[in-house]
């Protein structure tokens, strides 16, 4: 039994002083002062475990499509084993992984102990149209599709058939492209048609699935919520009428601002609009997100590479605080991101949920930057005692 006594965070909201009791892998009692059972901790600030809501294991040194897609699968594997420690001792308890060659099995390796690292839920391979976003077209067609981490289909029936390729892997949600990222021209490349994406979307839904669809521009936001996703992401190009539509439909919003703040390898063609667009995303898009009240969820698109290193997931954190207050972002990287993942045993802190709390030396609620990982003090994760970086490091 371990008790963490401190100020609290439930995922919703604030205790200014109380204990959670942590028996197995359960928080049997919350309480609003000191109850001293068992092994105590005392923290700054207690809350439920972070969440990142789009992350891809990729193990790369350069950030690049061809990288991604090339790398030795061992040094992948290794890379991300490493990786899986890193997040955890930095706060999160849960991530997804929308594409990529290892994740369903360090979901399982996690899942049986083999491995320290989060809950992952992972889409397998992702799902993308033959010369789409994730197919490296310098490489001949079925070269690229062997060592691609994504599926190409191209009709409702392939796309289906992918579905259940990604299931067949062992995938617990189905990643699409319903758009690339940027073409030369200043165009958004295409993706999945409505068709495309209806059939994917049932086929995901009949097999208890959720779907994750990379949306750049309106069309592919709209065509995404019209066929049922349930999360979109990225989501540049959001407009009043696609927000509109986002919220009626109760879908989840996941900007992923963190991985636009690093410089990215593109073509010097398509640089200004990448630029214009990304500008927009941080100003125009967020100011429809924020104003239509969309359920904005923690994710980061982060590869573990240097660019984008798993371990400082907590920087997207730090970039939605410029939109909204500091609770709101915790809500957002704990019970909001839960609920659009679908999970009902994360992201509170309330009886009977799974034992995924963390415990920092200084409130975030003051200071977002106090969500990095020098100020995680320990992580528990299904109730075993890990040491944060704030004491891992020591």
């Amino acid at each position: 039994m371990i008790s963490l006594i401190g100020k609290i965070f439930d995922g919703e909201k604030i205790i200014e002083k109380g204990t959670v009791v942590i028996d197995g892998d359960k928080i049997v009692k919350i309480v609003e002062e000191e109850s001293k059972e068992g092994e105590v901790i005392y923290g700054n600030f207690i809350m439920p475990g972070l969440i990142d809501t789009h992350i891809h294991f990729f193990g790369v040194d350069e950030d690049n499509l061809l990288s991604w897609n090339l790398v030795n699968e061992i040094d992948v594997a290794i890379r991300s084993t490493r990786d899986m420690e890193r997040i955890l001792r930095s706060g999160f308890t849960t991530v997804r992984d929308l594409g990529s060659k290892v994740a369903v099995n360090l979901a399982r390796l996690q899942r049986k102990g083999e491995i320290i690292g989060p809950t992952v839920i992972a889409s397998g391979y992702s799902l993308s149209i033959t010369g789409g976003n994730d197919d490296p077209k310098s490489l001949p067609i079925d070269i690229a599709q062997r060592l691609s981490y994504s599926f190409y289909c191209d009709s409702p029936y392939e796309c289906r058939k992918a579905v259940r390729m990604a299931i067949r892997q062992g995938a617990t949600v189905i990643k699409v492209y319903a758009s690339g990222a940027f073409s030369q021209g200043g165009k958004i490349m295409p993706g999945f048609s409505l068709d495309e994406l209806k059939a994917i979307v049932e086929e995901a839904h009949r097999n208890g699935l959720k779907v994750a669809s990379h949306a750049y521009g309106k069309e592919a936001i709209m065509n995404s919520v019209l066929a049922g996703v349930d999360t979109i992401e990225h989501g540049l190009g959001l407009d009043e009428e696609s927000a509109t539509l986002i919220k009626e439909k109760g879908v989840c919003y996941i900007p992923t601002l963190a991985t636009y703040e690093i410089p990215f390898e593109v073509d010097p063609i398509v640089r200004p609009f990448r630029e214009e667009l990304v500008k927009r995303h941080f100003t125009e898009d967020m100011r429809i997100a924020i104003s239509k009240g969309l359920k904005i969820a923690l994710g980061t698109d982060y590869v573990g590479s240097k660019q984008r290193p798993h371990g400082k997931n907590y920087r997207e954190a730090v970039l939605l605080s410029r939109y909204m207050p500091n609770v709101e972002v915790l809500k957002s990287a704990t019970s909001i991101a839960s609920e659009c993942l679908g999970l009902h045993n994360v992201g509170r802190i309330r009886e009977g949920y799974n034992a995924d709390v963390i415990v920092l030396n200084a409130d975030p609620l003051n200071d977002i930057e106090n969500l990095s990982p020098q100020h995680i003090m320990y992580v528990i994760k299904e109730g075993q005692k890990y040491k944060g970086y704030a004491l891992f490091n020591d």
